[in-house]
């Protein structure tokens, strides 16, 4: 049996990080300001200003639940945890933020941080004061409706991922879900490195730990995952695809 070799991956980072006047490759926001018309040098004018913060170190934290809430902030390398402790007091994994995506909308309704948010690996990002850009969400449209595209779509994914599935459907479908978010990111296509360690998946699907590594073992002996560490190579998304329709609701 041939072996396959390919390169490991530490951590994901921005492909590009743009300069005066152009927007970082994975930046959260381009699109929507692009189609207005809109580069960095208008958002100078409006004294819509980004502070690059970090790097943060595994396991520290961006902001805590109960902190006040002054602003969101976009992922530009590494990968993020959204975690809560629920009624019984248990850690409760709500989302893995990957580079281009958006971290603390969840507080805007009631100004505080409803959850934490922890590094997972080496991360950095671009910090956006809240009031700043409601003001300039108000002047450009499609920024507005980005930020409530971005809402909806968190809340599916755990809706989707969490929901009453088989759980190998449950696993394929975190695994295509990730390969295709880095992908639209300019990322290597069918490839992803889990920040995260197994445990933290299980808790994300609501599965027991031993489930998901015994489902990665029988995904491996199906040929839809390459596994070395926490690098996985995903060499046949449709296949990954059929098994994860059920959780993708296609």
């Amino acid at each position: 049996m041939t072996r396959v070799v390919y390169p490991a991956v530490a951590r994901w980072r921005a492909a590009d990080d743009g300069d005066a006047t152009r927007f970082c490759s994975t930046c959260a926001f381009s699109s929507a300001c692009l189609g207005q018309g809109m580069d960095k040098s208008a958002l100078r004018d409006l004294h819509m200003l980004v502070e690059h913060v970090g790097p943060f170190t595994p396991g520290q934290h961006v902001f805590r639940a109960g902190d006040p809430f002054e602003a969101i902030a976009a992922v530009r390398e590494g990968t993020v945890k959204t975690w809560r402790v629920d009624r019984e007091g248990r850690e409760q994994v709500l989302g893995f933020h990957l580079p281009g995506e958006i971290i603390g909308l969840s507080a805007i309704e009631n100004e505080r941080y409803p959850c934490n948010a922890v590094a997972l690996d080496e991360a950095q990002l671009c910090r956006f004061s809240f009031p700043r850009i409601a003001v300039l969400a108000a002047r450009v449209p499609g920024l507005q409706k980005e930020l409530f595209r971005l809402m909806s779509r968190d809340i599916g994914h755990a809706e989707r991922l969490a929901g009453d599935h088989p759980a190998d459907a449950r696993l394929a479908a975190f695994l295509h879900d990730l390969g295709e978010r880095l992908a639209r990111r300019g990322f290597p296509p069918g490839r992803v490195h889990l920040a995260m360690p197994r445990a933290d998946i299980a808790n994300y699907l609501r599965l027991a730990p031993e489930t998901v590594s015994r489902l990665f073992r029988r995904l491996q002996d199906a040929g839809l995952l390459r596994a070395r560490g926490r690098d996985v190579e995903l060499p046949d998304l449709p296949g990954l695809a059929r098994l994860a329709e059920p959780a993708l609701g296609n």
